[in-house]
């Protein structure tokens, strides 16, 4: 068998989230969930407008279609993260977190090209480890999550999360992490800031606290991925080791976290990834796209061509890496 080109970054919302809806959910989480031209809106509670997910997003004909000329063999594909429903009160949270994966899971059974990444209910530690003890006995190939766990604050080290921590190191777990609406700085407005940007700090922002706590030694089975090629961090990290040798023990070692840690190849900049592999290691690093959204890179394979990495190194990144990552399912297309 032939080798899989396999995309880690990619998300997904299945139409069966509309279908299945009913009275006793929206109860169970505040949330409306309606109809429209425009695609599935979903108005949270506490919201002035709903959360339109886009076509895009749900249209998995035109996804296979998309891949095949990519070249790209199989997707790992996790929600949209604007309807994870961190903010909701813990309860809500659990119940839309399931709901969210039950959906997931439908929709992709018969879809052996597509492996799903669930979610967890991350504003409470103790119930996202136990949704994530759900998801792999499911058969999720990882979860992915958030920046921001209370939704629009809250940073992933707080001692209320060591428990989702624990169980994702104890069962071994692939762990993508994807930035959030960077919020509180308003010079982000107006340019694409946020997306272009934004986004990419909020990433550097959250890794720094999980390496400077120490939360990659303390949980070592974790395989934490993170989108966007790590933000700023390969860039930054000389200054993260500088502050930590200033700070004379009182923070962890940045080095020995950082060499824990995967990236994806969205950087769309050939020169940026070979920095990223010399940082890094070329074995710790996958495709990804990003795909469906403006954003993403709509020929994910070519910046990886362009690189002076041998051919044995772009065979990892382009799928051998990701299957020893994330559990890929075991009936994926070739």
């Amino acid at each position: 068998m032939r080798d899989l080109i396999i995309d880690i970054h990619a998300h997904y919302v299945p139409q069966q989230l509309a279908d299945r809806y009913d009275a006793t959910l929206q109860t169970a989480t505040g949330i409306r969930l309606e109809r429209t031209p425009q695609g599935i809106a979903l108005t949270f509670p506490g919201d002035h407008a709903p959360r339109v997910v886009s076509p895009a997003l749900t249209d998995l004909a035109a996804r296979s279609a998309w891949m095949d000329r990519n070249r790209i063999d199989h997707q790992l594909v996790g929600g949209w993260l604007e309807i994870f429903g961190y903010e909701l009160p813990n309860d809500a949270g659990l119940a839309w977190s399931r709901y969210l994966n039950a959906s997931l899971m439908a929709a992709l059974s018969q879809a052996p090209r597509f492996t799903a990444l669930a979610t967890v209910p991350l504003q409470d530690g103790e119930l996202a480890a136990q949704v994530l003890a759900e998801a792999y006995e499911q058969g999720f190939g990882g979860a992915m999550i958030g920046t921001l766990p209370k939704g629009s604050s809250g940073n992933l080290d707080d001692a209320s999360l060591d428990p989702f921590w624990r169980m994702a190191s104890d069962l071994r777990a692939a762990v993508f992490l994807h930035p959030m609406t960077f919020c509180g700085e308003a010079r982000l407005d107006g340019y694409g800031l946020m997306n272009a940007l934004g986004r990419v700090e909020d990433t550097s922002i959250a890794v720094s606290r999980l390496l400077f706590s120490g939360h990659l030694l303390r949980f070592p089975g974790v395989k934490l991925v993170l989108s966007m090629g790590g933000g700023t961090l390969p860039y930054a990290l000389g200054r993260l080791k500088r502050s930590f040798t200033n700070a004379k023990g009182k923070v962890a070692d940045p080095d020995a976290g950082f060499a824990a840690l995967y990236f994806d190849s969205c950087v769309f900049d050939a020169d940026a990834l070979e920095f990223l592999a010399v940082k890094a290691s070329p074995e710790r690093i996958m495709l990804g796209s990003d795909a469906p959204f403006p954003m993403g890179d709509p020929e994910p394979l070519a910046v990886i061509e362009r690189t002076k990495l041998d051919a044995e190194q772009k065979r990892a990144i382009l799928g051998g890496t990701a299957r020893a990552v994330f559990r890929v399912r075991s009936d994926c297309a070739c």
